[in-house]
C-alpha cells in the first residue's frame, strides 16, 4: 500500500533481526500522523485538547508518530514482537550497533511495561526504552526517553 510502511513481527530477539521474522504477520503505518488522523475523520480540537472518548485512539496516534520517528530520524528497520499464547506485545524493537533494543510507546505518563520487562528478561538484553511523556529516567534495565527524543536514542546504548 503506497503512502504506509510494513512492520514485520518477529518471533525472538535475536541478531539479526531478520532472520526471525514472521512473514504472514505485520503492522501497517502510515506515512504521516496527519494522515491517520485524516482518514480516521479526527478532528484537529479533539486531537489537540483530547476528550475521554479520545484516550484510546492517543495511543495509535503516538505509535505512528514514534514509528514516523525511527524510520526518519534513527535510519532503522522496525519490528515489533507479540506473544504467540498471550497477550503480551512490545510496540518496536529495533537492531543497533549488534544490540537488540525494545521499544514500548506510552501516550501519557503511564511507566507501565510489563511485556517490555518480559522481553528484556526473555532474551538477556542489557535494556529495554519505553516512551512517554515522561521525563528521562533510568530504572532496573528500562530506560524512559521522553516521546520529543526519540531522535536521541542510540545515544541511550552506551
Amino acid at each position: 500500500m503506497e503512502g504506509s510502511h510494513k512492520v514485520g513481527r518477529v518471533k525472538k530477539g535475536a541478531i539479526p533481526l531478520k532472520a526471525y521474522q514472521d512473514l504472514p504477520a505485520f503492522k501497517l503505518y502510515l506515512v504521516d500522523v496527519g494522515l491517520l488522523a485524516a482518514m480516521v475523520d479526527l478532528d484537529a480540537k479533539t486531537m489537540l485538547s483530547g476528550n475521554d472518548i479520545f484516550t484510546e485512539f492517543k495511543g495509535a496516534l503516538t505509535e505512528q508518530y514514534v514509528c514516523q520517528q525511527i524510520l526518519s530520524e534513527l535510519d532503522t528497520v522496525p519490528y515489533y514482537w507479540s506473544a504467540q499464547s498471550s497477550t503480551g506485545e512490545v510496540d518496536f524493537i529495533l537492531q543497533h550497533a549488534g544490540n537488540v533494543i525494545p521499544l514500548e510507546v506510552k501516550a501519557e505518563e503511564n511507566l507501565n511495561a510489563k511485556s517490555l520487562k518480559s522481553f528484556v528478561k526473555n532474551y538477556k538484553l542489557p535494556f529495554g526504552v519505553r516512551t512517554s511523556m515522561s521525563d528521562y529516567r533510568e530504572q532496573e534495565k528500562l530506560i524512559n526517553l521522553p516521546l520529543y527524543a526519540i531522535s536521541e536514542m542510540w545515544k541511550t546504548d552506551a
